[in-house]
């Protein structure tokens, strides 16, 4: 059955955690660092030992708002925080610490684009609060890691106004750009500093909202969209067969593909939240926003302006040169390098991006090589053949790409005279080929010409080679 139809349409809104790029912990001292060892990164105040107090990191306040103007929200002069009373087998004080009625952001926005379409979707607030810690379960035994717990989260809470799979993937890629290009969380879906849970419900067109389901911790763009997928072909399967939805928390089974129930779905009344007795309210001026939001750092939507208005480079290549802030940085510092930014790009996009392994970093050869090579292609020096030969090399151990042109004569053959030695050459050795031509088969050229490339070892320039043989041929 073909979910997106006339016939159903499925209504999504997304709850994002995002852990801040902070060094300690939102009320203690602990380290955040990822992978040490189970439950040293622990102390009384994260474990919520009685007497205990928190105090709140002024970095992880900084980076909530951060993210808030960088998602267009307003943000709140007071806010506070509150107790979330519920059994986290993952949270020793089996509370957590979170903002309820005050949060620190509402009202937000973001742009996003599909195959189909460009929309916004809303964001209903940012909220900040602790993360818990970890459940390792092993045969009949289930151990916990407290490491986590007291991580700086911000959870970012999105209006139902995503429609299919797609959407989602497109929001969870363009909130995670925004957020890694804002310094405010590293995006490391795999170690769960960026996790999701999806909030789906279907109707018909026009109808009332549907019964929602709450699908949990889901950290990949691939799971995401198999798990809205196979949600909403079962809730229009039940209503199909004249059942009713049940409002419920489900996990989405990796290896069958499928969502499982997990537990009723609770209410806001089964969590008893209370003000925080042991933090004082938020307090935030006119003046700390302003500061603020004079030092956000450039987001991805504005380097893609730029990269378009200054240097021509078509949209597709300015989303990829934008995915990752590094790639960005490392493109703009390139681009400084030479005459030619557009061709820096395609050396990077289509040459280094190609060469680097999964996760690896595109950063190993110099900004002002890259760019020695973009001026030397750009100048038509030497051949794509050449520079793609050159990079490969260079990425195996940098140098100036000048230099060993010059010292192994790797520079592009311009000269026409030279270059009809080649052809005729190539003509004189080609009787089929020149025969096939003639009678009609015009891919026969091609052969003529890589003969000729051949008859220069590569250094002809490749556009004037066929220049030429087309004119040669026309003569015979």
């Amino acid at each position: 059955m073909n979910i997106y139809t006339s016939e159903y349409e499925t209504v999504i809104g997304l709850e994002v955690h995002a852990e801040l790029k902070t060094s300690s912990k939102i009320f203690c001292s602990c380290s955040t660092d990822f992978g040490a060892e189970p439950n040293t990164q622990v102390c009384p105040i994260c474990l919520g030992l009685p007497g205990t107090l928190p105090t709140l990191n002024k970095r992880a306040l900084e980076l909530a708002v951060r993210a808030g103007l960088s998602l267009n929200c307003t943000i709140a002069e007071v806010s506070g925080f509150d107790r979330k009373n519920y059994f986290y087998p993952d949270l020793p004080k089996a509370y957590q610490i979170t903002q309820f009625e005050r949060p620190i952001c509402t009202d937000g926005s973001i742009e996003i684009e599909t195959a189909n379409e460009k929309k916004t979707v809303g964001i209903t607030r940012i909220h900040m609060e602790e993360d818990a810690g970890k459940l390792i379960h092993r045969g009949d035994r289930t151990l916990i890691d407290c490491n986590r717990c007291g991580v700086p989260l911000i959870e970012i809470v999105s209006e139902p106004d995503i429609r299919s799979a797609e959407e989602a993937v497109a929001y969870l890629k363009a909130l995670r750009a925004v957020l890694l290009f804002g310094g405010v969380c590293d995006g490391k879906m795999n170690e769960g500093s960026l996790r999701c849970d999806v909030n789906l419900s279907v109707r018909r067109p026009g109808e009332p909202m549907g019964t929602r389901c709450e699908i949990k911790n889901l950290n990949s763009f691939k799971f995401i969209e198999k798990a809205i997928e196979y949600e909403a072909k079962r809730q229009i399967a039940v209503l199909e067969s004249g059942g009713t939805v049940l409002m419920e928390t489900r996990r989405f089974d990796e290896n069958e593909k499928k969502t499982f129930p997990m537990r009723k779905k609770e209410s806001q009344s089964d969590y008893r939240f209370f003000p925080e007795p042991d933090l004082p309210p938020v307090v935030l001026t006119d003046r700390d926003i302003k500061r603020i939001k004079s030092r956000l750092p450039r987001l991805p939507h504005e380097r893609m302006a730029e990269y378009s208005s200054l240097y021509s480079i078509p949209a597709d290549d300015c989303k990829v040169l934008t995915s990752e802030p590094e790639t960005a940085d490392y493109f703009e510092k390139c681009a400084a390098c030479t005459r030619f930014p557009r061709t820096a790009s395609n050396l990077i996009i289509t040459e280094l991006m190609g060469i680097a392994r999964s996760g690896e970093s595109i950063v190993r050869i110099l900004p002002e090589n890259i760019g020695k090579l973009s001026d030397m292609m750009g100048d038509e020096l030497i051949g794509s053949a050449t520079a793609k030969r050159l990079i490969r090399e260079m990425w195996e151990q940098d140098f100036d790409p000048a230099e060993k042109a010059e010292r192994e004569g790797l520079y592009q053959i311009n000269d026409e005279e030279t270059l009809l030695g080649f052809v005729r050459a190539a003509i004189a050795k080609s009787e089929k080929a020149v025969e096939d031509y003639k009678k009609g088969k015009e891919s026969a050229i091609k052969s003529i010409i890589g003969r000729a490339m051949g008859e220069s070892r590569g250094r002809a320039n490749p556009a004037t080679v066929a220049c030429l043989t087309e004119k040669l041929l026309s003569e015979i």
